[in-house]
This record gives structure tokens, C-alpha cells and sequence, in this order.
């Protein structure tokens, strides 16, 4: 019995139809689309100065738009154009129609400020709880979420939704890992909603109190706000012994709720085009790319008054493909990570992911690690550092960094040094994980 019949049969399925939107047939859905796309163009000239000047300097009007294709004539928004137009700039609605504000942490500049208008949240909730039935989710669902609560869209955008669905909400957010393991054993929840490198926190802690992970209550875990591999769906999978969805979001288009992946398919996340329409650009000229062609996802908002968003440069690297459990909506191949996450050593461009993929495919290391960049010289070295497992010697610690050094090698076509580490070694992750440690300035 595959891991999907399992959790069916452990799972009330019945109940919370899907949205009939998400039935429309292609046709159908680009008429909605194209309406929505004008009123969005409309909306944003005449509210949001920035988007005025834009249009005005490429010489485009919201009525030149007659077609979807005609969107790539449309500018580009980047993060830097949230942070000039800090903090309010881009809101295209009066400051007494704004029902709450999220905002990212600001760690690399100002930070980017999101409103949301009663309208925006009622459209927000009904999102994030088409995405968790997607995933299996249904009314009378106990729904654990461990992500982060207060300007941070994960935790109040999941709640929300969760709630809209009737689900049962457990608010726990991050933090507290330990306590969090009883809430689950004592609060027995059906579903959890968190990161995947917080997910894989509360899996050794289950295992460090003396639990075993797999007999826990949990059957699904929706986890997303953060790149993560394949290779780490099957460590989750395989530990929790759950069914590990994918799931796509970030505030600047709406916070979680974008897209979502499937529990009938679990083949990638499809994206709800009724609310928001995907591009993929190359991204250093910006060219449009076709479906199938990796590059960046840039995305439109259609329904959103107080936060409209016009070709939004989200710098995730991934593709568009065809729908299949929602057929004509798109699927997002699995982001390998962000353009400015990009590592390029000695000429050659890798992502974290493609170190995760190469160290779950050992079995003496763990899935907690670090790539710590260096200066050596003129050069530039990458070191990572990777919890071993079960790993008593170190002759054998040697051996095993020995043995992925290669594997990095070979598969991805660069040297890397290699620090083995002895177990729980790392910080472990409360949130969104910071994976590469840059201290080549410092």
C-alpha cells in the first residue's frame, strides 16, 4: 500500500468541496484571467504612484493590455522597488481600508511591507484553505502550525485558513521544539504546517525524548518558505512516516496560498491562476522563457486591492509545467533555489539544494548542515559543514567526508571542503533556515 492509500484510509476525506474554480476548463479560466488582469492594471495605475511612473516612462496605459500576452509590455517589480517605496508607497488603497500588515524581517535592507484589505483577507483565507484541502486537509482536521506568528505571513496566513476550511487550529509557531513535541502527542493533530528544516527539528527531538516519529497522530505535512529537495521529502516521509507536500508562497504576492501541491499527484505545486498569473523570465536579461524552461518565477496579482502587484520578480528558480490532479492550472517544478542564493565557485553555479540532494544520499549524514563561504587568497572556497550519523571513529568521520567530497564532485563539478561533525552539532532550525554562512568580508 503506497504512503498516499495509507494516510486516505487513516484520514476523513469527505467533506469541503473543492472550489468550483478550480474546475474550469483553460478557455474558461484565461477570459476570468484577462478580466481580472485588467481591472489589476487599471487599479494600480491610477492608486499607485510607482506603478504611474512606470508605465508612464515605457509607454503603456492598463488599455493596451487586450490580451494575457500582451502582460509582457507590462514593467517588472523587483524587492528593491518595495524597500524605495517604504513603508507605505505601494499601497493602492486609503490607510482606513487597510485591515492588517505583514512585513518581511529586513534583514538585508529595509523590509518589504504587505496591506491587506477585509476583501484581500477574505480572498487570502479561501486560498491557503483550497491549498490545504488540496493536500488532504478537511473540516473537523486538527491542523498543527509551527510556523512563525506576527509579521510573518506563514503563521496568520495558515491559521486563517485552516480555519476557513474548519479545521481545528493548534497556533504553536516556532520555537519551544520540545514542547511542541507533547502538544502533538497530547493534542494528537492530523496535519502539520511548518518549514521542512523545522519539520526535521521535530523529528530528532521526537526520536531525542524516546518517541518514535512515525506513531505520532500526523498523517500530512504541508511545508513550504523555504527551498527543499526531494531527497529531504523522502528523510520526512520515511522518519514521520506522513505524506510531505509542497507548498508555495511569499508575502509580496499574497503569503502562503499561491500554489499547492497535490495529495493525489504530489508532482509539484499548482499554482491558483485564478488569483495570480506566472511567468518565467531568463534572469539576467529578463527575456520571457517558455513553459518547461527553467529561469525565475515572476508572478501578477488579479484580486488583490490594497497590494496590487504587477510582474513581481520573486529571484525563485523553477519552471512551469502542465497541470494534472488541476489541469489547466500550472504546476511549479521544484524551485532549486534563489538566483541570489546562487554560489558561483571557480566558475561554476550550484545551489544549496544540489548539497542537500548529494548529502541525503548518504547514509551516515545527517540533513542538518551549513556551506560556509571563505576568501582564500583571491579564491573563493566553500566548506560544508554536515552532522554525521552513527559515525564512532574518526577514521570513519574521515572517510565519510572523504566519500561526499567526491560525490559533490561528480555530480555537480566542483571541490568543496568537507567538515564532518559530530551529531546535533548545528543550531537547529526554529523557522526559516539560514543554510549559507557568508563571512568572506568579515
Amino acid at each position: 500500500m503506497t504512503t498516499t492509500a495509507r494516510v486516505s484510509s487513516r484520514l476523513n476525506l469527505q467533506g469541503a468541496e473543492p472550489d468550483p474554480t478550480e474546475a474550469l476548463d483553460i478557455e474558461s479560466l484565461q477570459v476570468l484571467q484577462l478580466r481580472r488582469l485588467q481591472w489589476t492594471l487599471r487599479h494600480a495605475y491610477a492608486n499607485v504612484p510607482f506603478y504611474t511612473r512606470r508605465f508612464n516612462e515605457l509607454g503603456v496605459v492598463p488599455e493596451d493590455c487586450r490580451s494575457l500576452s500582451d502582460l509582457v509590455h507590462f514593467p517588472l517589480t523587483t524587492k528593491q522597488d518595495l524597500r524605495d517605496n517604504y513603508p507605505f508607497g505601494m499601497f493602492a488603497v486609503p490607510p482606513e481600508r487597510i485591515a492588517r500588515i505583514h512585513a518581511s524581517s529586513g534583514t538585508t535592507g529595509e523590509p518589504t511591507v504587505v496591506g491587506y484589505t477585509e476583501e484581500d483577507l477574505d480572498t487570502w483565507a479561501g486560498l491557503v484553505a483550497r491549498s490545504i484541502r488540496a493536500a488532504g486537509g478537511r473540516p473537523g482536521h486538527k491542523v498543527h502550525i509551527s510556523y512563525g506568528y506576527g509579521l510573518f505571513t506563514g503563521g496568520l496566513g495558515a491559521h486563517y485558513g485552516a480555519e476557513r476550511l474548519g479545521c481545528t487550529v493548534i497556533p504553536a509557531s516556532g520555537g519551544m521544539t520540545a514542547r511542541q513535541v507533547k502538544i502533538i502527542a497530547d493534542f494528537r493533530p492530523d496535519v502539520i504546517m511548518a518549514t521542512p528544516s523545522y519539520m526535521l527539528t521535530l523529528i530528532d527531538e521526537f526520536e531525542r525524548q524516546g518517541h518514535d516519529p512515525r506513531a505520532s497522530s500526523l498523517k500530512i505535512g504541508i511545508f513550504g518558505a523555504e527551498p527543499w529537495s526531494e531527497a529531504m521529502r523522502q528523510e520526512i516521509q520515511e522518519r514521520m512516516g506522513i505524506e510531505a507536500l509542497d507548498t508555495y508562497g511569499l508575502s509580496e504576492v499574497i503569503g502562503p496560498g499561491v500554489a499547492q501541491e497535490c495529495l493525489e499527484t504530489k508532482d509539484g505545486p499548482h499554482i491558483w491562476e485564478d488569483h495570480f498569473i506566472p511567468e518565467v523570465i531568463d534572469p539576467v536579461t529578463t527575456a520571457a522563457l517558455t513553459d518547461g524552461a527553467r529561469g525565475e518565477l515572476v508572478f501578477t496579482s488579479l484580486t488583490k486591492q490594497a497590494f496590487p502587484i504587477i510582474r513581481y520578480r520573486t529571484r525563485d528558480l523553477s519552471a512551469l509545467l502542465p497541470g494534472t490532479a488541476r489541469p489547466s492550472y500550472h504546476r511549479i517544478a521544484r524551485v532549486t533555489g534563489r538566483s541570489d542564493d546562487m554560489i558561483v565557485l571557480r566558475g561554476v553555479n550550484l545551489f544549496p539544494s544540489q548539497i542537500e540532494e548529494a548529502i541525503l544520499r548518504s547514509n551516515h549524514l545527517s540533513p542538518h548542515y551549513q556551506l560556509v563561504r571563505k576568501k582564500d587568497g583571491r579564491m573563493d572556497t566553500l566548506t560544508v559543514r554536515v552532522e554525521g550519523r552513527g559515525i564512532t571513529s574518526a577514521e570513519a568521520r574521515t572517510h565519510v567526508a572523504s566519500s561526499l567530497q567526491d560525490d559533490i564532485k561528480n555530480s555537480i563539478g566542483v571541490t568543496v571542503d568537507v567538515d564532518v561533525l559530530g551529531e546535533h552539532s548545528l543550531t537547529r532550525s526554529e523557522g526559516k533556515i539560514q543554510r549559507v554562512i557568508d563571512v568572506r568580508s568579515k
